[in-house]
């Protein structure tokens, strides 16, 4: 038997032409190994291929049989399992020749290999591409520039639609929150074409780069590649690929290895089987993923140096001035008290005064020891002396103001407290708040008190040194907003022992959202540059003013001056407008509910456990908005949005740019 085994598994000789595709002449053990190294050997075997047991999306890439996590992987395209290595005595080859399945793919690299007689697949095999895709999907840049506008369901093997990038994402207990943000990061567009094409640098077949293509990666300012990429951000790339792409073989996305890369990264923060804040989730991945495509954690103050940033922060990143005032109580101490009482009405308040003053007392403090002073004179500095030091006992409270910037990714707004009385149903009224009002915080006239917590610690650390903080207060003003803004709508309160959410619903607006009078640039806002001084500019301010609003790609394909003037007028008149309005349209948002029944039996349980998260985004090229939660994608009305219990928005400024010179 193993004598017939062997004979009919001998590898097949190397096509020469098309005709030589009939040939059945068995080659002799030399002419093999003559032909190991050809690129053009064809696989008898490639009709046992089973694609419907293919499922790339396992949660570990690992060997079943050893359960070895290895970079050397391989799939068996016939049964579906993974196993280590392709040598002999490896348990990829064990199964080649124990149950007669000889084709694998490399999970890495996405070659294609007939075992156990080891030799490769051509790539250009076409039989193939479909699963090369379903693998690694990869995007060219004619690809996702058109990826808004199209409109073409695809389908999977079994025969089911979808519509790429509008796709389920499968909930592995409890990671709905995390299936939420990635459907909204996954509709921002740059963040999206971004992640969508750092796959196309990427080198699967592994070795060295040549020195010409070395230096053309340092000249040119592309992304870095893939495989630079930290775990977490090669996951995160790998599992928007798999939504957009067309060429998938079931219609739902696993996101395993996204979720097992998280909880590494976390520590086991966010886990499976353990719900969290979407909110504070979606502000941990941004930082991850700043720091895993090569951001830097500290960023530098000089406006020039800027190149430790990322995609993430050239897109979520604003700036917001923060005044702080702080009110103390505190011992006015014995320089203080000295101070006033030397006053008497006139303003003697420099410390030399003040030091000189102290002399003056010790002083006369000596003379009174040697008793050379009347008793008049002993009783009057007597009197100073418990003045003074009555003074210096004295509380008084001092008020501190400091204005600090911050860059932010995110803006947090409190929403109103929920109202304490009951309906006659006997369910709570839910209030309704229009997203202006929660707006108030930031409109740079309205101070708001410091979180209690935060003025607990403080005042512990201060009550040591400057006294105590009687009162914090802080006022926000918004310096320089980003092209695409996330608002976060606290709704969780942790309540000693319990977790408590406010119900409020906020409406806005999904389209045209004004937010200019909450800005206050610095220089004061910017003109828009009318039509004559634009024709007398010359070719390098031209480049200049399209450059400076990210539309580099218009300023490089212009040849001419006619045509690069012409291409600013255009862009004067359609975009520029909007982008200098601080008009903003919704892109996507997240909305946390919990069932009715919560909160009514008496009993209190935790409304984060027991409620869900769902996601709305906008299909651009119909308009159409979809409500995705997990595996469930079906179509809603904007309406229904504007009134949800929303916890996650994320805005695009209106007109921004098409930018795809960054990827």
């Amino acid at each position: 038997f193993e004598h017939n085994h062997h004979h009919h598994h001998r590898r097949p000789t190397t096509m020469a032409s098309s005709s030589a595709h009939s040939s059945t002449t068995i080659p002799s053990p030399s002419s093999t190994e003559t032909t190991t190294a050809s690129a053009a050997t064809v696989c008898p075997y490639l009709d046992t291929i089973n694609r419907t047991v293919l499922d790339f999306d396992a949660p570990d890439h690992s060997c079943s049989i050893t359960l070895e996590s290895s970079p050397h992987i391989y799939a068996c395209l016939v049964c579906g399992k993974f196993y280590r290595g392709k040598g002999k005595h490896t348990p990829a080859y064990t199964h080649s020749v124990e149950e007669g399945h000889f084709v694998f793919v490399h999970l890495t690299k996405g070659t294609f290999w007939c075992l156990p007689d080891d030799y490769e697949i051509p790539s250009s095999e076409p039989s193939l591409q479909d699963i090369r895709l379903a693998l690694h999907p990869t995007f060219t840049k004619g690809e996702v520039v058109g990826l808004d506008e199209n409109q073409e369901l695809a389908r999977d093997l079994f025969g089911r639609r979808y519509l790429p990038g509008f796709i389920g994402l499968n909930n592995l207990n409890c990671t709905d929150y995390l299936n939420a943000v990635v459907q909204a990061l996954g509709h921002v567009k740059p963040l999206r074409d971004f992640f969508l094409l750092a796959a196309n640098n990427n080198n699967h077949h592994g070795g060295t780069l040549s020195k010409k293509r070395k230096q053309l990666q340092l000249q040119s300012p592309s992304p870095p590649s893939n495989s630079d990429f930290s775990p977490l951000a090669k996951s995160f790339s790998l599992l928007l690929r798999n939504m957009w792409s067309p060429h998938r073989f079931k219609s739902s996305v696993d996101p395993h290895m996204l979720v097992q890369a998280v909880s590494v990264a976390s520590n086991k923060r966010y886990h499976v089987g353990k719900q969290a804040e979407a909110g504070e989730f979606l502000a941990w991945l941004l930082h991850q993923l700043h720091l895993g495509v090569g951001g830097s954690s500290i960023r530098k103050k000089k406006k020039k140096k800027r190149g430790n940033g990322s995609v993430i922060h050239d897109t979520f990143m604003g700036r917001v001035e923060m005044t702080t005032v702080v009110r103390r109580r505190r011992r006015r101490g014995e320089a203080a008290a000295l101070q006033m009482l030397n006053q008497g009405g006139m303003e003697t308040s420099t410390t030399v005064a003040a030091a000189a003053s102290t002399e003056d007392i010790i002083d006369e403090d000596d003379d009174d020891r040697a008793g050379s002073d009347d008793e008049q004179t002993i009783e009057r500095k007597r009197r100073k002396r418990e003045t003074l030091k009555s003074l210096a006992n004295d509380t008084i409270v001092v008020e501190e103001e400091t204005v600090t910037e911050t860059d932010f990714l995110q803006l947090t707004l409190d929403i109103p407290e929920k109202p304490l009385f009951k309906d006659e149903d006997g369910g709570l009224v839910i209030p309704q708040e229009p997203l202006v009002n929660v707006l108030r915080k930031f409109d740079g006239v309205s101070f708001s008190d410091a979180l209690a917590m935060q003025q607990q610690q403080q005042q512990q650390q201060a009550a040591e040194n400057n006294g105590t903080i009687v009162s914090k207060k802080r006022r926000y003003r918004l310096k320089k907003l980003p092209n695409y803004l996330i608002l976060h709508l606290s709704r969780f309160k942790r309540n000693g022992f319990f977790v408590e959410k406010n119900p409020t619903i906020v409406m806005f607006p999904v389209k045209n959202f004004d937010l200019s009078s909450y800005v206050f640039p610095e220089g004061g806002r910017e003109k828009v540059p009318t039509e004559d001084e634009v024709k007398g500019m010359s070719t390098k301010e031209l480049k200049n003013l399209l450059i400076k609003y990210n539309r580099a790609d218009l300023a490089n394909n212009a040849i001419e001056k006619n045509e690069l003037l012409q291409h600013c007028l255009d862009f004067l008149s359609t975009s520029l407008p909007d982008l200098l309005a601080d008009k903003y349209n919704l892109v996507a948002n997240i909305t946390h509910d919990i069932p009715v029944e919560v909160g009514r039996e008496g009993k209190q349980r935790n409304p984060l456990e027991e409620g869900s998260y769902r996601c709305h985004v906008q299909h651009k090229a119909t308009g159409q908005w979809y409500e995705m939660q997990d595996l469930n994608v079906r179509e809603t009305m904007p309406q229904l949005i504007g009134v949800s219990e929303s916890y996650l928005l994320i805005f695009e400024r209106k007109g921004v740019a098409a930018d795809t010179t960054r990827v």
